[in-house]
């Protein structure tokens, strides 16, 4: 089998500008990866430490060289030599490495960026395409699909431009609909939404992570546009499209309240409860991310056995990715759907941890792209790996963002032919 000779990080610009790490790892049969880690902005208490410098005269402190630094030093020394098809083995390694239960120590990035690296080297050492590889060697779907997306038209929140309170305001095609035709859909809508803003005079600029940022009276005012927009379209709405939401509560918290600017007083949580109900049977919103507070646990749980028959109630920061956090909300029933991201957890094998037991309690899993982006198309062909129910990778703008979906078209057209080499592949090795 083959061994890894050698490993090395270095310090990279996101898709914000904002530093974060790429790993190039070399095999001793002359295979070589490269891989990148995305950064977050909505950042919740419960994920694994992004390891900043902090040294506030370079790059403001946000700089990461001490994490590619223990990359390349401690990390390096303790994988090089072990085979990369070994995952959990070299994952343990490094969570062993650093020690501690956030991973503050070498930096979760920094974990991460040598786990990717290592799931990319096991592929390419078995000569098989990455999404490939990951479905036999975990096992967790029977057959591979491209996942339902789960595209985000508007932003509010950290994400916006205190335009709107609601992070996200996402369109989702109907599951019957195929990739190619979901992600053509997609790119008309996105159109007829600028159309749309433009004739109203709302601004049209785009945020951080793509979405339309428009200066709108209300939350639900964004729905008005989007079923406007449906309706110069060839596509009907609550048929073809349906619309989700992430609301990322913890940024409306305060003082025991959720603030938003569709009433002049803040929300209870009862009151923020019988809004997501109005919206649900309004607007068709069968797709809730973070409506509470993360510890605001009574709400989740109410909500959830409320609307979760017909609403997919689903948990980002208040999971974390965190397989402690997603076995307590199972036993609690305060979702009923995982996002999960990565470099929340940071390692591949507690990443895939976390997406089984989702799985087992019947749960669907949604694979998330992070704010702060790079053009690594990885979780893409993870995402189809694990049979993810939906992909969450932002609009079909930016190049970061389109590079997954461009990499979805390509898995997608493999999986289709018959001729294709994952047809040729002898199924009789060992993953």
């Amino acid at each position: 089998m083959a061994k890894i000779e050698g490993i090395y990080a270095r310090e990279i610009l996101d898709s914000r500008g904002m530093p974060t790490i790429e790993c190039a790892l070399w095999l001793d049969t002359g295979a070589v990866v490269a891989t990148s880690v995305p950064t977050g902005t909505s950042v919740g208490k419960y994920e694994a430490l992004e390891l900043k410098d902090g040294d506030m005269d370079r790059m403001l402190g946000k700089g990461v060289l001490n994490a590619v630094n223990n990359v390349n030093t401690v990390i390096s020394k303790a994988i090089i030599g072990m085979d990369p098809t070994e995952q959990t083995k070299v994952d343990q390694i490094l969570v062993d490495l650093d020690g501690t239960e956030n991973k503050s120590k070498l930096g979760a990035n920094a974990i991460l960026a040598a786990s990717q690296a290592v799931l990319k080297a096991g592929a390419i050492s078995l000569n098989v395409p990455l999404y490939y590889y990951v479905e036999k060697k975990y096992q967790l779907t029977n057959q591979l699909n491209i996942p339902s997306c789960i595209y985000t038209m508007i932003n509010g929140g950290e994400h916006g431009a205190d335009n709107l309170d609601i992070q996200e305001f996402q369109m989702i095609p109907a599951s019957h609909i195929g990739f190619s035709k979901s992600l053509d859909m997609a790119v008309t809508l996105k159109q007829k939404i600028e159309e749309i803003l433009i004739l109203k005079g709302a601004t049209h600029s785009t945020g951080i992570v793509g979405g339309f940022t428009p200066n709108l009276y209300s939350n639900t005012d964004v729905f008005e546009i989007l079923i406007e927009t449906i309706k110069t379209s060839p596509y009907t709405f609550a048929q073809d499209i349906f619309f989700g939401v992430d609301v990322a509560a913890e940024q409306l918290f305060s003082n025991g309240k959720y603030k938003l600017r569709d009433k002049s007083q803040p929300y209870s949580s009862e009151e923020l409860i019988e809004f997501y109900k109005k919206i649900r049977s309004l607007y068709h919103v069968f797709l809730i991310e973070d409506p509470f507070q993360e510890d605001d646990l009574a709400s989740w749980a109410k909500l959830t056995a409320d609307l979760g028959e017909t609403t997919k109630i689903v948990g980002d920061s208040f999971l974390a990715t965190n397989i402690n956090k997603i076995q307590k909300a199972i036993v609690e029933k305060t979702c009923n759907t995982a996002l999960v991201k990565p470099n929340q957890t940071g390692t591949i094998s507690e990443t895939i941890e976390v997406i089984k037991a989702a799985k087992d309690a019947g749960w669907q899993v949604i694979i998330s792209h992070r704010s702060g982006e790079t053009n690594d198309d990885f979780i893409a062909d993870f995402a189809v790996g694990v049979g993810a129910d939906y992909t969450k990778f932002g609009p079909p703008n930016r190049g970061e963002r389109v590079a997954k979906y461009n990499r979805l078209s390509q898995i997608d057209f493999e999986i289709k032919q018959s001729d294709t080499a994952v047809n040729k592949i002898n199924t009789n090795q060992t993953i």
